[in-house]
């Protein structure tokens, strides 16, 4: 046989099956048992019948028909996946666009580890169509594809990879495409399993799929946690206090080299001397060290937290929110943003929401002045539509920038501040916002991707709508906290990559599941999930669903993996905590991971743990009351 195999789904559409390079192959496939979602396993055998050694990759393919297509793969690919004004530079889909050397393309392929599920899936004019793999195959590592022409979307996947039509390696310079080999020697057969269905209309259509593959793929991706959880606490705190934290002048460094011998080309260490207001440092770390200090009884801890929290309060912006940074060369100063003056809004509202939790704990009239502060300002800025900006000017608090939906983390920060006016601005702006979690594609969220989207969208809105429904009760609010965790866990690897042996992660076993890609610009794994456990745990009570509980225990357990308990361990200290574990070739080859400690990684491990040592305290209380 030299063209592609034809077969037809019994579900509608039908499956190509071909092979790039010099023939003959003999294909056939057989389909499996339909499951609840309409998928089914297709299994391919295919035979080189050749007289000489020949390179062929396996190439699976569906079609539907679009003008304008959608797309997704799961961590990797959103739509059109970067907006036309994101400053940011990363693969973009552009219909009829062949522009490698911008990253500006209608045709992508990329190998299945950048996925956190190996699945491609497009939506077209009435419908769509999903086809997924495992991350490997007898031919290699797997590849997934989609292509735009002349009115039809086509996906597919390639066995083994093709990277095209650029490699993406982090930055804005394109590297040359990439395809893995593999030559077929004279008879040479393998089988191949792949799984496929068509997709209805609504692009939601993605998370029962999703869902039930996770399921599927669970007794094959055991997660083995290093610590339990009051150790694993323990563990990050220490490494807060001792490692980030600068009493002179009440700072939590946002990282810290493993290597405490390494120095800078000027003769400092690499610490980066640097604290942001809240995201990569700051006062949501703080607040998780302060309920750690006084939850065990270490003053230190409660000290140190609250003399951070003192300096962030005491030193607001002339607009009347905090600053977004501080240097200790130069002090106070704006975001990571290309504007000038400018203050990011997720930052300041993750700040001012952490900050609101803080004074449960210990109530304090600066800190309650200056949360008082942030929430007034922004509650005036707000447009009539909810839209509370993205950038706003240091100095005289002019909204600089509306795009994206980073005022989505202000929500819950106006909800838990109580009050009928700040409930009224929470309810407009989840209105406004509601737009992008319904359209499946929400952005703005860190300040360094500028409008690219990311997991810390998915976060921030699940934060936001589980606020929204604790303070109101309305379903609406608790149906976009449902859809919002739906496509945050996209970016959640629902498998265990395959790490060579020789390599940090392989070595030491490192389970993937359940760590989440940071972006499609950002493509590592990163723990930043764990900023909304306890709100993914309350979305599974309110629901009567265990499913989103258990995607936040399995975070929790993924990243109680790889903690340095003691002086040496991993190259590090005890209590350096990474911020990125490399599981594809982007930044650094595939299996290394960042020897530095981020003062987020330790304070998010560390909140997730207090919150789910909290439930469990509650939990005991609850049963003991009840005998």
């Amino acid at each position: 046989m030299t063209g592609p195999l034809l077969i037809a789904d019994p579900a509608g559409g039908e499956v190509a099956v071909e092979v790039l390079g010099a023939g003959p192959y003999t294909m056939s496939g057989r389909w499996g048992e339909r499951r609840a979602t309409g998928r089914r396993e297709l299994r391919l055998t295919i035979r080189y019948d050749g007289a000489e050694p020949s390179a062929g990759t396996v190439r699976v393919s569906r079609r539907v028909p679009a003008a304008g297509p959608w797309w997704l793969i799961p961590g990797l690919f959103y739509g059109e996946n970067r907006p036309a004004a994101c400053r940011r530079v990363y693969p973009r889909f552009e219909a009829g666009a062949d522009r490698p050397d911008e990253m500006v393309s209608a045709r992508w392929g990329f190998r299945a580890d950048r996925a956190a599920t190996p699945a491609v899936m497009v939506w077209g004019d009435e419908a769509g169509a999903c086809l997924i793999a495992d991350e490997e195959s007898a031919l290699g590592t797997t590849g997934l594809a989609f292509e735009h022409a002349q009115g039809e979307a086509t996906i597919g996947l390639l066995f083994p990879y093709q990277e095209f039509p650029i490699t993406y390696y982090g930055s804005a310079l394109a590297l040359p495409a990439e395809a893995a080999t593999h030559v077929w020697q004279p008879g040479e057969s393998h089988e191949l399993t792949v799984a496929t269905c068509p997709l209805p209309a609504d692009r939601h259509a993605y998370a029962p799929f999703l869902r039930e593959d996770r399921e599927l793929r669970l007794p094959a991706a055991p997660v083995e946690p290093w610590q339990d959880v009051e150790e694993a606490a323990g563990i990050a705190a220490e490494g807060l206090h001792r490692w980030h934290y600068d009493p002179d002048p009440g700072v939590l460094l946002e990282t810290v080299g493993f290597d405490r011998e390494v120095s800078g080309a000027d003769g400092e260490r690499v610490d980066r001397q640097a604290m942001h207001v809240g995201w990569v440092s700051g006062i949501p770390w703080a607040s998780a060290l302060l309920e750690h200090g006084l939850r065990t009884g270490r003053p230190e801890h409660v000290a140190a937290a609250s003399r951070v929290i003192d300096f962030i309060c005491a030193n607001l912006s002339p607009s009347g929110t905090f600053w977004g940074t501080w240097y200790r060369r130069s002090g106070w100063s704006q975001s990571w943003s290309h504007t000038k003056d400018a203050l990011h809004a997720r930052t300041l509202g993750e700040a001012t929401l952490f900050l609101l939790r803080a004074l449960r704990h210990r109530p304090d009239p600066a800190w309650q002045a200056a949360a008082r502060s942030n929430l007034d300002v922004m509650v005036a800025r707000q447009r009539p539509d909810g839209n509370l900006g993205t950038l706003h000017h240091a100095a005289t608090g002019e909204v600089l920038s509306w795009s994206g939906a980073s005022g989505l983390t202000w929500i819950a920060a106006l909800c838990e501040a109580g009050g009928e006016t700040h409930l009224r601005a929470a309810e407009r702006a989840g209105g406004y916002y509601a737009a992008f979690v319904e359209d499946e594609f929400v952005y703005g969220a860190p300040e360094d991707v500028d409008l690219a989207p990311t997991s810390e969208d998915g976060y921030a809105a699940v934060i936001a709508y589980m606020a929204l429904h604790r303070a109101t009760g309305a379903a609406r609010w608790l149906d976009l906290a449902r859809r919002a965790a739906d496509w945050m866990l996209t970016f959640r690897y629902s498998y265990n990559v395959r790490f060579g042996p020789r390599t940090p992660l392989g070595v030491y076993g490192f389970a993937t599941r359940g760590a989440d890609q940071a972006s499609p610009s950002n493509q590592h794994l990163h723990a930043y999930g764990l900023v909304c456990t306890d709100e993914l745990i309350a979305l599974s009570e309110a629901l009567g669903d265990p499913y989103y509980a258990e995607r936040a225990h399995e975070t929790l357990a993924c990243f109680r993996q790889l903690l340095p308990a003691a002086d040496g361990d991993m190259n590090a200290y005890r209590g350096m905590i990474t911020e990125r574990y490399y599981q594809t070739d982007c930044f650094q080859p595939k299996g290394m991971y960042l020897t530095l400690s981020h003062a987020w990684s330790a304070g998010v491990l560390l909140l997730a743990c207090e919150q789910v040592l909290a439930r469990d305290r509650v939990s005991m209380t609850a049963g003991h009351g009840s005998r």
